[in-house]
This record gives structure tokens, C-alpha cells and sequence, in this order.
């Protein structure tokens, strides 16, 4: 059975947005099941338009490309309906291949993960 990680995002701040994907993306190469879950401001990384707005300087790639890279690899993304309210967000913003996921499921996804990264 494969590693579970599983990867809390709840900030679009460049220096939390971008390691989930470049270690999600490692952790994926190593033949890990990923899976990334979005909530507060770090809905908008995965918000149509979003990613593009976040830059870091230096990183290898920009976030849109590593979120298409993410996608093509298998990470699962789950956006938290819980916070669509406080973000100003609908189902409708969010780019292809998210899902929506709750509080519970977060809950039952980390009950189940090897590993818990919160960024």
C-alpha cells in the first residue's frame, strides 16, 4: 500500500503556496499518494486566475505550471466548502479537476494519511 500524504494549504503567501506542489511533486515520484486540501486564502491558488497572480522568485517553475504538472500526475485537490463564504468563492471560480470536500472529509483523509503537511 502506498504512502498517504496528505497536504493542508490555507495560505496563497508565495513561501506556503509553492511547496505543497514542488514537494507534492516529489512525494508523487516516489510512487506516494497526494492529495492537497484548500481552504482560506489558499483557495485562491486554486481559483480561475488565481495562481497566476502568485510569483516567487527563483522557483523553478511558475504555479500554474506546477499545478498542471500536479494535476497530471494524480495529486488529488479538494476545495473546503466550508470556506467558500469567507473567501468570496463558488464552486463555479475554481479551476478544472478540483473537488469539494468539507471538514469531515479533511478530517477523515488525515485520519487515514502517513503524512500531514500544513502550509
Amino acid at each position: 500500500m502506498a504512502t498517504k500524504v496528505l497536504f493542508f494549504c490555507g495560505s496563497d503567501h508565495p513561501e506556503h503556496a509553492f511547496p505543497p506542489f514542488m514537494l507534492g511533486l516529489g512525494a508523487m515520484a516516489s510512487d506516494m499518494e497526494v492529495s492537497m486540501f484548500f481552504t482560506m486564502s489558499g483557495l485562491n491558488i486554486i481559483r480561475k486566475g488565481g495562481a497566476e497572480k502568485i510569483t516567487l522568485e527563483g522557483a523553478p517553475k511558475t504555479l500554474p505550471e506546477l499545478i498542471k504538472i500536479a494535476q497530471e500526475s494524480g495529486i488529488k485537490m479538494i476545495a473546503c466548502s466550508a470556506a467558500f463564504k469567507i473567501a468570496d468563492l463558488t464552486e463555479n471560480d475554481l479551476i478544472d479537476g478540483v473537488v469539494i470536500g468539507g471538514v469531515a472529509g479533511f478530517l477523515a483523509d488525515a485520519e487515514k494519511a502517513d503524512i500531514v503537511l500544513t502550509f
